[in-house]
């Protein structure tokens, strides 16, 4: 039986044409999602923002969860998140920082109270105000940062100091880019937003270290060959696995997306559209910085030729 094949064989897509195209298209985006950043925002989740946190369970039978949150959002009480905790008859209701102080965050509780006091029991109520979420977030962008310097030192020592400078800039894209499609969508950024541009940071560093070991593997073999050449033939080789990577994991988060719940929405859907950053970044953005920093394939006969100096007369002949 013939397998199913995603790509061509033998493609010879010439890629590195289009990096005049990229590279400025790149550039104006990133710079559009710092100013969005600064001007419009993110739409911080009560995580971040502040509210009021509910802890309800169901007098008789489950709690119904989507009935909850219909209801809840009825209220006018802004930003209304609920999930289920634990059991089946438990759930965590969370609404947005109420404008007028304590005074407006009772009159929030008593709304709820009187809109689920019948069905359910309330067991605890927690007021998340102002300066613990903003220690959230600050602990929050410290866990990114230190998260993204460790993959950027890993990449710098993983390879040649210019492979380094291209995978730290495409990581630097891919994230800048998620941000921008934050304060685009106004999604919910919540903490589990945090985990999703993690899971971004690495799915981007996976394509960006297998497409540049290729074409260092490919740069070794091919001594005479342009370093565009070297790139479009390392790209082309590595296109069928980036092509299904990419697919099976769009596919599994469609699914979450569609039917994974309110909860994970806004994780699945900065996930889908990280893999597409990622895998344009490794292919536009990563690879075409070593044509600019002037790599060839003499590079590493100069790296080794150090080495064999030093090496003993009888071991440098064999």
């Amino acid at each position: 039986m013939k397998l199913l094949r995603l790509a061509p064989e033998n493609t010879k897509f010439d890629f590195m044409r289009l990096r005049r195209l990229s590279y400025p298209l790149s550039a104006i985006l990133s710079i559009v999602a710092v100013l969005l950043f600064f001007f419009v925002g993110m739409n911080f989740g009560i995580d971040f923002s502040g509210g009021t946190q509910v802890e309800l369970r169901a007098k008789s039978g489950n709690a119904d969860i989507a009935a909850l949150r219909s209801t809840g959002e009825s209220l006018g009480l802004g930003a209304v998140e609920v999930q289920r905790s634990g059991a089946d008859t438990d759930a965590v209701m969370r609404v947005g920082i109420q404008p007028g102080g304590e005074a407006a965050q009772q009159t929030a509780v008593g709304k709820l109270r009187q809109a689920f006091g019948d069905n359910y029991e309330f067991r605890k109520v927690d007021a998340v105000g102002p300066r613990v979420s903003g220690e959230l977030v600050q602990k929050g962008t410290l866990g990114i940062v230190v998260s993204i310097l460790a993959v950027l030192t890993y990449l710098w020592f993983r390879f040649e100091w210019q492979f380094a400078i291209g995978a730290i800039i495409g990581t630097m894209h891919d994230l800048l880019l998620t941000v921008g499609f934050f304060c685009v969508t106004q999604l919910e950024f919540n903490t589990t937003s945090i985990a999703a541009i993690l899971t971004i940071v690495g799915y981007s560093l996976n394509e960006t270290v297998v497409v540049l070991d290729r074409i260092r593997e490919v740069m070794r073999k091919y001594k005479r060959l342009s370093t565009a050449e070297i790139v479009n033939m390392s790209i082309n080789a590595v296109l069928p696995r980036t092509i299904m990577t990419a697919t099976t994991v769009f596919l599994a988060l469609l699914a979450l997306f569609f039917l994974g719940g309110h909860v994970i929405r806004s994780f699945s859907a900065a996930m889908i559209w990280g893999i597409f950053v990622a895998t344009y970044s490794s292919i536009f953005i990563c690879s075409p910085i070593l044509i600019y920093l002037g790599v060839r394939a003499d590079v590493f006969d100069r790296e080794s030729a150090p080495e064999a100096q030093n090496l003993p007369a009888s071991k440098a002949k064999g």
